[in-house]
């Protein structure tokens, strides 16, 4: 699959008194989609803020298109092209669908064609139907592909997602899948984390399950699908 472009090493991370990460390790290559897995409550959305820096790492390391990004801001890592799409969506209520695409707006790495509005529109048909719609007139998976086109008009080399799937309409899911796939055929690299079984199969190459802020498997996709013993341990509720 080529290089890494996005390692965590020995990540540590937690709130307050609460230890949370212990020692979490993975790695995402250019153009691959990998999905970080398990209960509520794991350590999947700890690991991704960790690695974008809102949550400060108390051990470990990150390393990001062969820097070192371990302890930078989060707006510097996202200038650096890593972005993220957090689970809360946080989109601008009060500006159009077009103005907050706008908002993000970067130029792309040299050699790469620009996410702009008229391609984003393509993948997200819904959303060139409501371009001149608030925001806040949106449901809630409009606004979480919404949040996701807003990311991708950054131009970045990898995309970290936040729990995409979560409380959609299995129509939003299909659209979502999709904008993933879209993704690694443009190759960006995107890490997700997930609970929802068969929408990371249908996008990811590889996943990592979590339990209790420890990685329990690391493999391909589909050897955790034919694995009934690790679902069971780790993804079953």
């Amino acid at each position: 699959m080529g290089e890494a472009v996005l390692e965590a090493e020995g990540l540590q991370a937690g709130y307050g008194p609460a230890e949370v990460l212990f020692g979490v390790s993975l790695a995402l290559r250019r153009g691959e989609v990998a999905a970080l897995m398990g209960r509520n409550g794991a350590g999947k959305s700890t690991t991704l803020k960790a690695i974008m820096g809102l949550l400060p790492p108390r051990g470990g390391r990150v390393r990001f298109a062969g820097r070192e990004i371990t302890g930078l801001a989060p707006f510097r890592i996202a200038r650096l092209g890593l972005g993220y799409v957090p689970e809360e969506r946080r989109i601008f209520t009060d500006l159009t669908v077009y103005e907050n695409l706008e908002v993000g707006r970067r130029a792309p790495p040299a050699g790469r064609a620009a996410w702009t509005p008229e391609r984003l529109f393509a993948v997200f048909p819904n959303l060139a139907e409501m371009r001149g719609r608030r925001a806040s007139a949106m449901s809630g998976g409009e606004q979480q592909m919404l949040t996701i086109a807003r990311t991708l008009m950054g131009n970045p080399e990898a995309v970290l997602l936040d729990e995409p799937s979560e409380g959609l309409a299995p129509v939003i899911v299909e659209q979502m899948a999709e904008a993933v796939l879209r993704m690694k055929e443009e190759g960006i690299a995107v890490l997700l984390s997930e609970q929802n079984l068969d929408f990371a199969a249908a996008v990811a190459d590889r996943a990592y399950v979590i339990e209790r802020g420890e990685i329990r498997f690391e493999g391909p996709m589909a050897a955790l699908e034919a694995d009934e013993q690790v679902r069971e341990a780790y993804l079953t509720v």
